[in-house]
């Protein structure tokens, strides 16, 4: 058995992960509001200690491990992925539609198609009935959603009419109160689930709470991407050539190694 052609193997396939990660952190960095996301790698030999006892099947699993091979143990594996939702620029846009939110725990709600969902993109909309809604067409909700008709549910904005948004998410129309933003503060980050389309869900939302005193709603201006192109592009650089070095040793592994067994074998039987 070539351990060293697995262990390589192994650490390409986590290389490769990397850049998918990578890559979509560089194609979102023109993104509002997104929030790039990172790894952390580990060796399959911590990752197992760190969770044999919650695998099925555990006595099986315990006798199993006095057998694992220490080397291919030593592979490196992807261990987490996590978003980092440290606050990115600010852009004056000087749009009444465009609000910014200033703090990293900090998201609008929205109601799309798969239910109520979180976002930090605040470059919106009107659509044609006068809603607030995202881009992609998502009405924004106000703080008392849950008491309006599922089928009606938003923020009507009057037509033709200055707005204003304070920095609570308060919103005024000619400085008369047209309703509030639904401020939402997760009581736990790690709880959120990236989906497309720069939306996060949360499978309970009583884990949600509203922050009517947040402060941290800037009308006018656009958050730009976390997302520093320079470290992504070195990031990308250094795990392309780490593709190449463990590629190299696959190849020698499978061609170099194993023609001289083949030689030394044939050299043995002829003496």
């Amino acid at each position: 058995m070539q351990n060293g052609y697995y262990q390589a193997t192994g650490a390409m396939v986590t290389q490769f992960n990397r850049l998918d990660i990578i890559t979509n952190n560089l194609a979102n960095v023109n993104t509002s509001g997104y929030k790039k996301d990172d790894v952390v790698i580990a060796d399959f030999e911590r990752i197992f200690k760190e969770t044999k006892d919650t695998l099925p099947l555990e006595n099986h699993t315990k006798d199993a491990a006095k057998f694992l091979n220490r080397t291919l143990n030593r592979v490196p594996h992807i261990n987490e992925v996590y978003t980092d939702f440290g606050v990115g620029g600010l852009k004056h846009t000087n749009n009444p539609l465009d609000v910014a939110i200033g703090k990293n725990d900090i998201f609008l709600v929205v109601d799309t198609p798969a239910g109520v969902r979180l976002t930090k993109n605040g470059s919106l909309n009107l659509d044609n009935e006068g809603y607030l809604v995202t881009k992609e067409g998502y009405r924004v909700l106000p703080a008392n959603y849950e008491a309006q008709p599922p089928l009606t549910r938003g923020i009507v904005i009057p037509q033709d009419a200055p707005m204003t948004i304070d920095s609570n998410g308060n919103i005024y129309s000619n400085q008369v109160p047209v309703g509030r933003l639904y401020v939402a503060q997760p009581r736990e980050l790690r709880e959120l689930q990236k989906e497309g389309d720069n939306l996060y869900k949360i499978d309970n939302m009583d884990d949600v709470i509203d922050n009517a005193t947040s402060g941290s709603i800037s009308q006018g201006y656009a958050q730009i991407s976390n997302v520093n192109p320079v470290k992504e592009m070195v990031s990308l650089i250094e795990t392309q050539r780490m593709v190449d070095m463990y590629q190299k040793v696959m190849t020698t592994h499978m061609s170099d190694l194993n023609q001289d067994a083949i030689n030394k074998l044939a050299s043995m039987r002829a003496n």
